[in-house]
């Protein structure tokens, strides 16, 4: 039977179950990420990177999206956007900033951890089963992990995210999340109340017994 704290608003109770869930999302991201990326992605590309293991797979958004993490590719001044080759002290010409960042670029690895990332989803399903429990409060729970994230993230790449194909993975997940959730939580209410009912129908009877009882005259 649910206690009476968890009826009530529990700002401790709140607190905890929110950093667990977030806890448990970047866990389960933990785990699925690093093996995955080491099995399917471009060494060459993931080593640039910092590795399967390197905590930007999990917080940096431009992972996702394909996009590359060192800052200043994109300049805004015309001259900015490429160098000089030099070579003996002469200047030989010049290539653009990109072409010497091809290396850290992997379309791949974007696809891996947007799978991941539904991964976790999926996992986050029995989180919510398990940890929250009241159908109403999923949506907050699930839409609260979504933005934490959002603020970790911008914080962590120190930019917006601006991909629609980030986007995209994130809402998809979070509703994915939400609607199984919601579900399945209102159907453990509905067996447990089914369960509670024959039970109150058997002591009332036997409460109707008990008074029909008294009412009739003892025969000795």
């Amino acid at each position: 039977m649910t206690s009476q704290s968890s009826l009530n608003w529990d700002p401790v109770l709140l607190i905890s179950q929110i950093l667990s869930m977030q806890t448990l999302h970047y866990l389960t991201l933990s785990i699925f990420i690093p093996p995955l990326l080491t099995l399917f992605a471009e060494p060459t590309s993931l080593a640039y990177e910092g590795g399967a293991s390197n905590v930007g797979m999990i917080m940096d958004w431009r992972e996702m999206a394909g996009r590359p993490t060192v800052r200043g590719i994109y300049d805004s001044e015309k001259w900015g956007s490429y160098s000089w080759a030099w070579s003996g002290g002469k200047i030989l010409g010049f290539i653009w900033r990109e072409d010497q960042l091809n290396g850290g670029m992997d379309p791949i690895r974007g696809w891996i951890i947007a799978f991941c990332w539904i991964l976790a989803c999926a996992t986050d399903i029995y989180y919510l089963y398990i940890l929250v429990r009241r159908p109403r409060l999923i949506l907050d729970f699930a839409i609260t992990l979504a933005f934490n994230h959002l603020v970790l993230t911008t914080y962590y790449s120190s930019s917006f995210p601006t991909s629609l194909f980030f986007w995209g993975v994130v809402l998809a997940g979070t509703a994915m999340t939400v609607i199984i959730a919601e579900q399945l939580c209102v159907k453990r209410e509905m067996n447990e109340g089914l369960n509670v009912a024959p039970v109150r129908a058997q002591e009332e009877e036997d409460l109707d017994e008990m008074e029909l009882g008294q009412l009739l005259p003892r025969r000795d």
